[in-house]
C-alpha cells in the first residue's frame, strides 16, 4: 500500500493549485484567440510536467506505483480527448466566440477537478468498505463500453441535457455574450448570458465523464493518491490540448471504438480482481504491466486505423460516441464544425 505523508499531499496539492492558477490566469484574465503555436507549446509543457512528475514519483516510491500512475494518466488522457469532442460540440452549438473559449474551458476544468475529487473520495471509501464495489465498477464500465460501441457513430445532443433545457426555459437569457460575462443587467433586470448555459452544459458533461473515468482509473490502481494526480495532470492540459487538436478531432474516426475496448478491458480487470479476492484465488488477475501494454496498444491501433481510414475516405467524420441513443426528434448527424 502506498504511504503518502502529509507533506507529500501538501506539496502535490500545491503544485496542482499553482498550475490551475496559471491556467486560470491565461484563460480568464487574458482572453484571446489561441493560435496553434501557443497551444502546442502549452500542451508540451503540461505533458512534460506530467511525465516529470511520474519519473520523480516512480524514483521515490518504486516503479510498480510509477507504472500505475502512467497507466492511470494514459487512461484519463485518452478519455479527456473524447471529452474534447463534447466541448467542441457545445462550443459550436452555442456559437461561443473564440476569445471566450479559454474562459469556458478553464472553468470547465475547475468544475471537472472538483467533481473528480468528490468521486475519488467516494470511490476510495466504497472500495475500502465493500469489496463487491470492484464488481459494481467493473459491470458499470462494461455496460458503458457496450453502449459507447453501439452508439459510436453518434454525438451527444446538447439539447438532450435537462439542465440546458431548463435554463433556456426558465432563465432570463440575453441574445449575445455581453463581453464574456455570465450575468448582466438589461434595463435594470438581472439576466444570464449564453456563457452561463455553456458552463452548465460543460459542468453536467463533466459529471457524466467523472462517472466513467473514476471507475476506469480505479481499474488500474487502487491508490487514491495516484487516482487524484493522474486525473489532475490529465485535466490540467485540457485547455491547451483543445486548441491544439480541435481541428484534428474529425480525423480520429475510431477513437470512440478504441475507448470502448479500453473501458471493457478495465471492466473485465475489475471483475476478475473481485472474483480473485472474494471467490477464489485461482481466478487469474490482470497485472498492471499487461494493462499498460494493452491500453497503449489499443490507442496506437486506433490512431493508425483512423488515419488510414481518413486517407482512404477523406469525407469520413469522427464522432464522440454516446452512451445512449438520441431522444425522439434529435438530429442523427452532428452539425459541421
Amino acid at each position: 500500500m502506498l504511504e503518502v505523508t502529509a507533506l507529500g499531499w501538501t506539496l502535490t496539492i500545491g503544485v496542482i493549485v499553482a498550475l490551475l492558477a496559471l491556467d486560470l490566469t491565461l484563460g480568464v484574465l487574458r482572453p484571446h484567440a489561441v493560435g496553434f503555436r501557443e497551444a502546442a507549446a502549452w500542451s508540451a509543457f503540461y505533458i512534460a510536467v506530467a511525465v516529470a512528475f511520474g519519473l520523480v514519483f516512480a524514483g521515490v516510491v518504486g516503479w510498480d506505483f510509477g507504472a500505475q500512475y502512467f497507466a492511470g494518466y494514459i487512461v484519463e488522457k485518452s478519455l479527456s480527448v473524447d471529452n474534447l469532442f463534447v466541448f467542441v460540440i457545445i462550443m459550436t452549438t452555442f456559437a461561443v466566440p473564440e476569445k471566450y473559449q479559454q474562459e469556458v474551458l478553464t472553468f470547465g476544468i475547475i468544475i471537472a477537478l472538483a467533481l473528480r475529487v468528490v468521486f475519488i473520495a467516494l470511490g476510495a471509501t466504497l472500495l475500502n468498505l465493500f469489496s463487491f464495489m470492484f464488481l459494481v465498477f467493473g459491470v458499470l464500465l462494461i455496460w458503458t463500453a457496450i453502449q459507447l460501441f453501439r452508439h459510436r457513430d453518434q454525438d451527444p445532443d446538447v439539447e438532450d441535457n435537462v439542465l440546458v433545457r431548463a435554463g433556456r426555459r426558465f432563465l432570463p437569457l440575453t441574445d449575445d455574450y455581453v463581453g464574456g460575462k455570465m450575468f448582466t443587467r438589461v434595463d435594470g433586470r438581472r439576466m444570464v448570458t449564453p456563457l452561463f448555459l455553456v458552463l452548465i452544459a460543460i459542468g453536467s458533461s463533466d459529471l457524466l465523464f467523472a462517472l466513467d473515468s473514476i471507475p476506469a482509473v480505479f481499474g488500474v490502481t487502487s491508490e487514491a493518491y495516484i487516482v487524484l494526480v493522474a486525473n489532475a495532470f490529465a485535466l490540467l492540459g485540457l485547455r491547451a490540448l483543445f486548441f491544439l487538436v480541435k481541428g484534428l478531432l474529425d480525423r480520429l474516426v475510431y477513437l470512440s471504438t478504441g475507448l470502448s475496448v479500453i473501458l471493457a478491458f478495465i471492466g473485465v480487470k475489475l471483475v476478475l480482481h473481485w472474483a480473485h479476492e472474494d471467490i477464489s484465488h485461482a481466478v487469474p488477475e490482470i497485472g498492471i504491466g499487461l494493462s499498460l501494454v494493452v491500453i497503449v496498444l489499443v490507442l496506437a491501433i486506433t490512431t493508425v486505423a483512423s488515419l488510414l481510414k481518413i486517407r482512404k475516405d477523406p469525407d469520413t467524420v469522427a464522432h464522440a460516441g454516446s452512451v445512449r441513443a438520441h431522444s425522439a426528434g434529435a438530429e442523427e448527424e452532428r452539425q459541421p464544425r
